[in-house]
C-alpha cells in the first residue's frame, strides 16, 4: 500500500568539515525523529565513514536512514549518491578516495570526526574531504548508476558548488535522476524559475550542517516502501509513486 513519506535526502554529520561537531550520529537521528521525518539520507562530503553509526543509532526508531554521499566533481559540482546497500556505497567510497588528493588542515577547513552511535569518537579522517575528486561530473553519475544508486544534482539553486552555478547549465546528456533545491526555493518556485528543466523531477532537502537545520527542508514522496527503486519510480511518476509539490 502506498503512503506518503517525509524525506530529507541530504543531511551531513560531523564527518563533513563544514558541519558542526554537534552533528554526531545519535543527535542527527534524534533531531530527525523529533522533526517527524520518515527518511533521511546521510550525505557527507566525499566520505561515508559515519553512516554505519547513523544507521545503528536509528535501529528501533521510526525512521529509515539511506546511505549516501555528496561527491565533488573535478568541475567543483556537488552531486548526491544514494543507495539501499551500505556495501555498494563503500565500494564507491574507495573509488572516490583513490581519486581524491590532499590532506585536511583542521585549523583551516574544520574537524572531520568519525563518531559512533554511542557518541564516542572513533577517530578523524585526514583526507581533504572538502576537495574535488578527479572525476568529471558525467563520470561520477556513471559510477553511481553502475553500482545501482541514484544520482541527484545538489542544491542547483545555489551559486556555489551547483551544476548551474559552476557550469551555467544542465547538460541533458548527463542522466541525473533528480535535481535538488534548498528550502529557500522549494519545488513549486523551482518549477517557475527553471522552466527549461521541466522534464526533471525536483526534490527539496535541508542540506543540514547544523542540528537546528534538520527538518527545515524536505520532500513528501508517495512510496510503497523506502528503497532506491521505489524512489526512482517516484522520480519518474510511475505506478502511483510520485513527489508531492
Amino acid at each position: 500500500m502506498l503512503r506518503v513519506f517525509r524525506c530529507d535526502l541530504h543531511v551531513h554529520t560531523c564527518l563533513s568539515p563544514c558541519a558542526d561537531l554537534d552533528m554526531y550520529p545519535r543527535a542527527v537521528v534524534e533531531k530527525s525523529v523529533s522533526e517527524k521525518l520518515d527518511v533521511i539520507a546521510v550525505c557527507d562530503h566525499n566520505s561515508s565513514e559515519n553512516i554505519q553509526y547513523v544507521m545503528r543509532a536509528s535501529e528501533g526508531k521510526p525512521i529509515t536512514v539511506l546511505p549516501g554521499m555528496e561527491i565533488t566533481s573535478s568541475e567543483e559540482v556537488h552531486l548526491l549518491a544514494l543507495f539501499d546497500n551500505l556495501d555498494r556505497l563503500l565500494v564507491l567510497q574507495e573509488i572516490v578516495y583513490s581519486n581524491l588528493s590532499g590532506t585536511n588542515r583542521e585549523e583551516i577547513f574544520g574537524c572531520q570526526a568519525i563518531v559512533n552511535d554511542l557518541d564516542e569518537v572513533e577517530g578523524f579522517n585526514d583526507r581533504l574531504l572538502i576537495g574535488a575528486t578527479r572525476f568529471e561530473l558525467h563520470e561520477i553519475v556513471n559510477q553511481i548508476h553502475r553500482l545501482g544508486g541514484l544520482a541527484i544534482a545538489s542544491h542547483i539553486d545555489r551559486e556555489s558548488f551547483s551544476v548551474i552555478g559552476q557550469l551555467g547549465f544542465i547538460d541533458s546528456l548527463i542522466p541525473f535522476d533528480a535535481l535538488e533545491v534548498t528550502h529557500k526555493t522549494g519545488i513549486k518556485e523551482a518549477r517557475l524559475r527553471y522552466p527549461e528543466l521541466s522534464e526533471y523531477p525536483f526534490i527539496e532537502s535541508s542540506d543540514a550542517h547544523f542540528i537546528k537545520d534538520i527538518g527545515k527542508g524536505g520532500t513528501n514522496i508517495f512510496l510503497k516502501k523506502v528503497t532506491v527503486s521505489e524512489l526512482k519510480m517516484a522520480f519518474e511518476n510511475r505506478d502511483g509513486r510520485f513527489i508531492q509539490g
